[in-house]
């Protein structure tokens, strides 16, 4: 399979093992730039261990991948994110302790190599602070800028990590189930940011949520047992006769 032209993220051939175990297989597909690309699949099928090699968290044992036709395959995560490309976990990894802004100014400090201090008048880091304000108010959390991480609702906390990510001034963002744990409240509000997301965005998103999966995606990847089995357009993958029998069952009616 060939890089397509105009993909912004392509995969070729990823595979990892685990000892005997082959959790990602073979797996070739391309992202182009823009579009929301949901990867779907029962548990166990390898999605966030994909999500892993796409982010450079884990190392590949075959394949490649390209970011902007850039062979990234061996590049560490932090020089992803470097290069425009940062994910959102399952489970948040967000800094309890501190506030909310100052989850996003740490990242917007990291980005920019300011030297950011806590204790310093806010007025020396004010761009970031600025930056940081803004982000929130994009995802709508500027009433929660000054409450500590932890205190926020798991879905705040969701928005937050998305705020974050996007602080790197990442372009592509991987999203590791969003909406996972979330209220039908919550869940909705998501959905309504990364449909806004969508707008700047490349956006990579592994969700067992099928409703905002087929409401939001461009198109839509089947993983099965490491492997891909169907790639394409959300009514086609629906209608795909393999991939009701593989995982969406009724659900794909």
């Amino acid at each position: 399979m060939a890089e397509a032209a105009g993909a912004l993220l392509s995969v070729r051939n990823l595979s990892k093992r685990f000892g005997a175990l082959v959790v990602t297989d073979d797996v070739s597909l391309d992202i182009a730039q823009g579009e929301l690309h949901a990867i779907i699949g029962p548990n166990g099928a390898g999605k966030t261990t994909l999500i892993h090699q796409l982010s450079g968290m884990l190392a590949s044992d075959g394949g490649r991948v390209l970011l902007a036709g850039e062979d990234i395959t061996r590049l560490p995560m932090h020089a992803r994110v470097r290069r425009g490309l940062a994910r959102s976990f399952q489970i948040t990894t967000l800094l309890d302790g501190f506030t909310a802004l100052e989850n996003v100014a740490l990242a917007v400090q990291a980005r920019s190599g300011s030297s950011f201090r806590f204790i310093a008048p806010a007025a020396s880091e004010r761009a970031l602070n600025e930056e940081g304000l803004a982000i929130l108010t994009r995802l709508g959390l500027e009433d929660r800028a000054q409450r500590r991480a932890g205190a926020l609702s798991h879905g705040e906390k969701r928005q937050l990590e998305i705020a974050v990510a996007l602080a790197t001034g990442a372009r592509t963002l991987l999203l590791d189930e969003p909406l996972a744990g979330t209220s039908h409240e919550e869940s909705a509000t998501l959905v309504a940011l990364m449909r806004s997301l969508k707008r700047t965005h490349t956006l990579v998103l592994i969700e067992h949520d099928m409703d905002a999966v087929f409401a939001l995606a461009d198109r839509v990847s089947v993983l099965v047992y490491g492997r891909l089995i169907a790639s394409g357009r959300p009514q086609d993958v629906r209608a795909d006769a393999q991939v009701r029998a593989a995982y969406l069952g009724d659900e794909g009616a």
